[in-house]
């Protein structure tokens, strides 16, 4: 069984955590609209932090940080799971983030994470993922 999930407006550190704890309970997660996901914090401090890691290190050898928003997304997850060993490989390959809402996830139902949920934080300043990605370059937005 598939367990979809909206991402729009759910803040992307509190939904990363809940993702990953389903996926190494043995869910299988599809994250649908990964551009509307929210990032707390001052957006110009967002964007700073983004563009120095995309700075540092060398193009082909690494660190290599994702530009497209749901490549960035299940990279934050890879964060919450212990992905070096056999089990967090297995639990991250389980997890599939999307742009959007593919042809095949258009008829059944997607959950969201209340507790995930901007309206559920009292965080005065945020940004959409979206616009992050587009400003550092990303090209799929």
């Amino acid at each position: 069984m598939k367990t979809i999930i909206d991402a729009t407006d759910l803040i992307l550190g509190r939904m990363a955590t809940q993702v990953a704890k389903r996926a190494l309970e043995g869910e299988t997660i599809a994250i649908i609209n990964a551009e509307k996901t929210v990032i707390t914090g001052n957006k110009t401090d967002i964007l700073a932090k983004q563009q120095l890691h995309q700075e540092i290190g060398h193009k082909t050898r690494g660190p290599i940080f994702p530009r497209e928003p749901d490549f960035m997304l299940k990279r934050s997850i890879r964060g919450m799971l212990p992905y070096k060993s056999t089990k967090g490989r297995e639990a991250y390959g389980r997890i599939k983030c999307y742009i959007g809402v593919p042809a095949e996830f258009k008829e059944h139902k997607a959950e969201s994470l209340k507790n995930a949920h901007i309206s559920s934080s009292n965080a005065a300043e945020y940004t959409v993922i979206a616009d992050v990605c587009r400003l550092i370059g990303a090209k799929k937005v």
